[in-house]
């Protein structure tokens, strides 16, 4: 603890930024890094607790609080305001092999439990503070490929390289085994290249790290769909494991009538195709789904919801409605959630920003879901029945339940963002692995009910975080390479 006074005498900073009807312009990232020097002091305000809630990962209230991979924060935060950024760089990465996408799109938790937050609501800028270190470890060259020094002759396929997937595969690798990576898109990323938008993860950003974990030696083959083009027992046959990294992107539907309407897709289909035409052809193709000049219903309101909007807006919608079925919750921590728990607040995303700068209001309305979907003579959705719903206990359980009152919106495009239902079932009936009620693969410490074949991530939890996807490859390289080795040192 470099400054013990550091928490009093600084503000917490944050980067600054562009203002919404500058950065709805383009789809870039639109966050102004502070100073080296600014953030040095950012540093200074972290007070090394002796209980660090920051690192912890513990679940706490039902929901986890502090960050998930254990993070060294206090360590390299001290780091930072020292100005000793390569002991930096190698602290941080010491347990988060990819910061440069969690300081991105991680929602914080370590923030979320520091103790500077606790009274003050100013925690200490953790995931800026990682952002600046992991950026310099790339232009400095800390950060750079180091290949393995020998091989261990075990071969191990993984399926899928979104974040859980690389994970597994850079830990395996650098145990010495020979990873190939498969992944059925164009591109390498998974969830981090086509499912989170441009503007809050750069697709250069994943492309450099690939270029490392190339040089190091990991194989990669896309456009390439396990289950279908190559079957299971290939795989089986020409590598000693397989471990299945394929997310769980079987959308939640809305069987509301009318469903079968003309211009109504799920939000991971839109955001796919909008950054696939941008990346492709600057839009040039007209492949995307796009909002240019419609009106925008965006059924849920959690983050891929406000994707959704944050998107609409930046093609050229007339207006956006985003339907949320939970109550509006308070702008600050009601009794019963205290410090450090998750904060269940109020949270006015980007994408609801740039609603309320453009259109004068907050998209959300609460306590809603459509009834039913209107469409005009050719087919295409025109509008939407929605119905306004209460809390109620109903048989023991407390649910969201229809009040009988209804009204209608026009729309013209209707993106549903429900949430998912567990893992694309054909990959898991080719390997033959036993599944969950939820969706997901059923396992025994990552392993599944097929010998040599492992599960990780989204595919294994269900629906979570990226930096939840990072824990699960790691913890699961360990439990490969102690499958293929009889011990393990990772």
């Amino acid at each position: 603890m470099g400054k013990p006074t550091g928490f009093m005498e600084i503000n917490r900073q944050v980067s600054l930024e562009l203002p919404p009807e500058e950065r709805t312009k383009n789809f870039n990232e639109f966050h102004i890094p502070l100073h080296p020097d600014e953030q040095q002091a950012q540093g200074a305000r972290c007070m090394d607790c002796g209980v660090p809630f920051c690192q912890s990962g513990m679940l706490l209230g039902g929901m986890f609080s502090g960050c998930p991979l254990n993070n060294l924060i206090p360590e390299w935060n001290d780091l930072v305001y020292r100005g000793q950024w390569d002991l930096a760089v190698k602290r941080l990465i010491a347990t988060n092999r990819y910061p440069e996408f969690t300081s991105r799109v991680c929602p914080a938790l370590c923030e979320a439990a520091c103790t500077c937050g606790m009274t003050t609501g100013n925690p200490v800028t953790v995931k800026e503070n990682e952002r600046a270190v992991v950026e310099y470890g790339y232009e400095s060259g800390t950060i750079h490929a180091v290949p393995p020094p020998s091989r261990t002759g075990k071969r191990v396929a993984v399926v899928g390289t979104g974040p859980s997937g690389l994970s597994v595969a850079d830990l395996l690798n650098k145990r010495g085994h020979k990873v190939t990576m498969y992944e059925r898109s164009d591109r390498v990323g998974g969830l981090l290249m086509y499912g989170i938008p441009n503007m809050k993860l750069e697709k250069w950003v994943i492309d450099r790290r690939v270029d490392i974990l190339k040089e190091e030696g990991i194989d990669f083959v896309t456009s390439t769909d396990v289950g279908r083009d190559i079957t299971a027992e290939e795989l089986k046959q020409q590598y000693d494991a397989v471990v299945l990294c394929c997310g769980a992107k079987q959308p939640r539907d809305i069987g509301a009538p009318g469903r079968d309407a003309a211009g109504i897709h799920f939000a991971v289909d839109y955001l796919s195709s909008v950054t696939k035409s941008l990346l492709d052809s600057n839009f040039a193709d007209g492949k995307a789904i796009t909002a240019e000049g419609k009106k925008v219903l965006v059924i849920g309101g959690g983050d891929t919801g406000n994707d959704c909007v944050g998107t609409a807006i930046r093609q050229g919608c007339t207006g956006v409605t985003q339907l949320e079925m939970m109550p509006c919750p308070p702008v600050s921590r009601a009794p019963g959630n205290d410090w450090p728990e998750w904060p269940r607040v109020l949270k006015t995303d980007y994408g609801q920003q740039e609603a309320i700068a453009k259109f004068g209001s907050d998209p959300r309305l609460y306590k809603t879901t459509v009834k039913e979907f209107y469409k005009n003579e050719s087919g295409q959705v025109c509008g939407a029945l929605i119905a306004k719903l209460e809390s109620q206990v109903v048989d023991g359980r407390r649910m969201m339940v229809p009040t009988g009152e209804e009204f209608a919106v026009e729309c013209d495009l209707v993106l549903i963002a429900a949430g998912f239902t567990g893992c694309e079932s054909y990959v898991s009936e080719a390997f033959g692995v036993d599944m969950t009620p939820r969706g997901t693969v059923a396992d025994t410490k990552y392993a599944t009910s097929q010998p040599g074949v492992f599960a990780c991530g989204d595919m294994r939890r269900g629906q979570s975080l990226v930096v939840w996807a990072l824990r699960e490859g790691r913890d699961t390289a360990a439990v490969v390479d102690e499958y293929l080795m009889g011990y393990t040192n990772l």
